[in-house]
């Protein structure tokens, strides 16, 4: 059942940049309340300028920005991370499932690269179907198999999911996860099937922006198909 909340919203913003020489878009998304505004992973390393001028078009500003959500460890969603705590003086909370936490210390160095990411103090460590109280109730939906520490998130009043890299998408269309960049095949395809329990009225991707279409049926095809 949709929960209509005065005052919250949910919107995706588009970061651009070359990355390795090819042009590069992804997703994060944006919800708010009437006291917290909330931005769904980072981009990459170097966009701290580029959020924060988006930031402004949505009449926030980067000192209205009071929460960041991780959804988990790839570069391309944490890399700015460092960059925005420091702008604001740490006068941020920096929310990320529990499995993502050693990554963002720096405790254990990143799977793909093989590197440590620069430490930044995690706030709160998340577990699945948590509720978070902002922008009207944010369920943590733990969705491993492109990493193991990978969630998504469920706006509960927009029954929106923002669904990182579990899923994708291309001209409106919900495509499955990304078969080179998902680290385990079975648990990725045991993730959606999990979708499947949300009553989900719009998909929001990190790589493709956003679908409104099929979703139900898109998502039990990926997992019957696999």
């Amino acid at each position: 059942m949709s929960m209509s909340q005065p005052n919250t919203g949910i919107k995706t913003i588009k970061l651009e940049m070359e990355y390795y020489g090819e042009p590069f878009i992804v997703y994060p998304t944006l919800l708010w309340d009437e006291q917290n505004v909330v931005l769904v992973d980072t981009g990459i390393p170097g966009q701290l300028q580029q959020i924060r001028t988006l930031l402004e078009t949505e009449n926030f500003g980067l000192e209205k920005l009071t929460h960041i959500i991780i959804t988990h460890q790839d570069g391309d969603h944490i890399g700015s991370l460092p960059e925005l705590v420091q702008a604001k003086e740490n006068e941020v909370t920096v929310l990320a499932h529990e499995e993502t936490v050693p990554y963002l210390t720096g405790t254990i160095p990143l799977i793909k690269s093989k590197a440590f990411a620069p430490s930044v103090h995690v706030h709160t460590a998340l577990k699945d179907r948590d509720i978070l109280p902002l922008a009207g109730g944010i369920q943590v939906v733990f969705t491993p198999g492109h990493t193991p520490d990978h969630m998504s998130l469920y706006h509960i009043p927009t029954q929106t999911l923002i669904a990182g890299d579990a899923l994708n998408a291309e001209d409106g269309r919900l495509l499955s996860f990304n078969d080179e960049q998902t680290l385990d095949h079975t648990t990725a395809l045991e993730s959606i099937a999990k979708l499947l329990e949300l009553d989900i009225k719009k998909v929001i991707t990190y790589h493709g922006h956003e679908v409104t279409n099929q979703i139900k049926e898109s998502l039990q095809n990926f997992v019957d198909m696999k």
